[in-house]
């Protein structure tokens, strides 16, 4: 295991569900490999009683989000289905928290901090209340979700260390995932 958590820190896993991986709605290419690295960082810190997030993506049927509706991507993570649910393979601890996201007609949820645990709080209360100052981010993908979390993290005064051997890239168009290393870069995270 390549991180110690600090006493600071938590550890975020974004959206690693089935539709982003292999026979998903919408794979992402190798996304599958993330998941037994990210099992290893969530063991880290759950040994370290360090917070443990789960992001997902939990659409409704209906949402400008999927282009049938005049949006960007195909349907994938519907609210309950079998893509929604995460690969077979994670294993979350026990003290793991699941933030849902993207759950509105007209809302896309990219972001971890768009997300809200079953009792309504948001990632930034969880993060706050937890004391968490630093933040070690894996998932899917690379271009869209990792990136506005992390950014999103930045505006919120957070360190962030991007997990570069547990986040794969959609790469709509070539190039993407690169250009959103640069940018989390760019904002002041740690690519490592």
């Amino acid at each position: 295991m390549p991180v110690r958590p600090e006493p600071d820190s938590a550890l975020i896993i974004v959206d690693v569900q089935n539709d982003f991986c292999a026979g998903g709605s919408l794979a992402v290419a190798d996304g599958d490999a993330v998941v037994p690295i990210l099992n290893d960082y969530a063991r880290a810190f759950a040994d370290a009683g360090r917070p443990v997030i789960a992001t997902r993506d939990w659409h409704p049927e209906r949402t400008t989000h999927f282009s049938e509706f005049g949006g960007l991507w195909p349907r994938h993570c519907v609210m309950g289905t079998a893509g929604s649910e995460f690969h077979p393979d994670v294993v979350l601890p026990e003290c793991a928290l699941v933030l849902s996201k993207g759950m509105g007609e007209n809302e896309d949820g990219y972001s971890g901090f768009d997300a809200v645990y079953r009792d309504g709080r948001s990632l930034a209360q969880v993060l706050f209340e937890s004391g968490t100052r630093r933040l070690y981010v894996g998932g899917l993908a690379t271009d869209y979700c990792v990136m506005n979390t992390v950014l999103d993290a930045r505006s919120h005064g957070l360190d962030v260390r991007v997990l570069l051997d547990a986040i794969r890239g959609v790469d709509l168009k070539s190039g993407d995932s690169d250009r959103a290393i640069d940018a989390m870069r760019e904002a002041g995270a740690i690519v490592r």
